[in-house]
């Protein structure tokens, strides 16, 4: 999937007007029913099982909360194929809109901005489903897993559902990452896709139970490792590329430490500073074939790095920095590309500067809970944004002074830190 990019300068684009706010539509049922055919090769190409109790779920007149795990951009289409004809709002990241506005309204989706606290979001929500009588489908971790397990979800959550009295279904993908790993390039591969749906919470459980109890139960059910399951139930990848763009994750070698030598090709990612040299499996277990420290899975390899950030933030060592090149989103007709700057992250946040210093935005450690950081954002690179306020910042490295990843990981812990 691309995105429309247009060069101005960041004078022009400073001046451009931020769009009004624009409460749900309807969503449209042909659009949905048209959602659905499109989603027919996918569904096929990848032997989509559903496995639900349609008694126990809310009839398709019943306005609910949809709960989904986001793994790849068949999530969508399995959203669409299954709930259809219930109508349906969809909470989607603002960046999906641009140059496709009215499409987007007329499906029903809702845009935000993500690991940004937004009430006119809260307002979108409660209108879909109160006013419209439309269910709401939402990706409460925000972003795609890098490493296959889940992301963190917004506290704020539990507390926003025991208020909306609605019944809250879950919908859990089983082969969806392993299929196509946003590392891998957006290569997909030969794997069936099972998914699970369920009532999570009638609205009697939301009245009743705390927020506390509500995040409890939202994390129970956010919690998974694709990996593991891959290998625990012997799924094969048979493809000779599976391991390539893994040193994205696996940025840092365990044996060395060097943080800008992984590499990657075809089965294995290797360190080209000490030689250490990895396997991955056909059922996603690592193998070392070269090197003395060894991890079962990416998983642990992932939290391993986590542990290791943990670490330079608590002794105040932790900073990465890069220069960048700069695209901004202010309105949905474009994003664009504006210029270079240089981003620098450490214990007091997040400095962007750029554009001869017209760009030079500081954000706290506590100005949010995540990060959003991608590969391969739109088919333009790896990116990490930085939101102003009035506009996005889409960033990305162009020196490899900046791993995404391990910005990511910083940012998540140094806000737990602080909190």
């Amino acid at each position: 999937m691309k995105i429309k990019v247009t060069e101005k300068s960041i004078d022009e684009v400073m001046n451009i007007p931020e769009p009004k706010h624009v409460k749900p539509l309807y969503p449209s049922r042909a659009l949905g029913l048209l959602q659905k055919v499109l989603a027919k090769k996918d569904m096929k190409a990848a032997n989509v099982k559903f496995i639900a109790d349609k008694s126990t779920l809310p009839d398709k007149d019943t306005p609910c909360l949809i709960l989904m795990n986001h793994s790849s951009f068949i999530d969508l289409e399995i959203a669409a194929t299954f709930f259809y004809p219930r109508p349906l709002s969809i909470v989607c990241t603002s960046d999906g809109f641009v140059g496709k506005e009215w499409l987007m309204r007329k499906i029903g989706c809702i845009p935000t901005r993500k690991f940004v606290n937004e009430f006119s979001l809260i307002k979108d929500i409660t209108y879909a489903l109160k006013t419209l009588k439309s269910s709401v489908l939402m990706y409460p971790e925000a972003s795609y897993s890098f490493d296959g397990t889940a992301t963190p979800l917004p506290a704020a959550l539990g507390q926003f559902i025991a208020r909306l009295h609605v019944p809250v279904v879950m919908v859990r993908t089983y082969g969806a990452f392993t299929r196509d790993p946003l590392y891998n390039g957006l290569r997909v591969r030969k794997v069936d896709v099972t998914v699970k749906v369920s009532l999570m919470l009638t609205p009697e459980d939301c009245a009743k139970k705390n927020a506390d109890e509500i995040n409890a139960i939202l994390k129970e059910n956010f919690t998974f490792d694709n990996f593991r399951w891959q290998y625990e139930n012997s799924v094969r990848v048979t493809e000779d590329f599976r391991a390539e763009g893994l040193e994205r994750v696996l940025y840092k070698c365990p044996v060395c430490h060097s943080e800008h030598d992984m590499k990657s090709s075809k089965t294995k990612v290797f360190c080209s500073s000490c030689g250490a040299e990895y396997e991955l499996g056909e059922t996603g277990r690592l193998e070392a074939v070269k090197g003395g420290a060894s991890f079962d899975f990416v998983p642990d390899w992932y939290a391993w790095e986590r542990s290791e950030v943990k670490k330079e933030l608590e002794s105040g060592q932790y900073r990465a920095e890069a220069d960048v090149d700069i695209i901004a989103m202010v309105d949905f007709k474009s994003v664009y590309r504006v210029g270079k700057g240089h981003l620098v992250h450490d214990t007091d946040g997040f400095h962007l500067r750029g554009c001869g210093g017209k760009i030079d935005v500081h954000k706290s450690p506590l100005s949010s809970y995540g990060l959003y950081s991608d590969y391969y954002w739109y088919e333009l690179g790896d990116m990490i944004c930085i939101d102003s306020g009035k506009m996005l910042y889409y960033c990305f490295p162009t020196d490899g002074g900046m791993s995404v990843s391990k910005t990511r990981l910083a940012a998540e812990e140094l806000y737990k830190l602080k909190y």
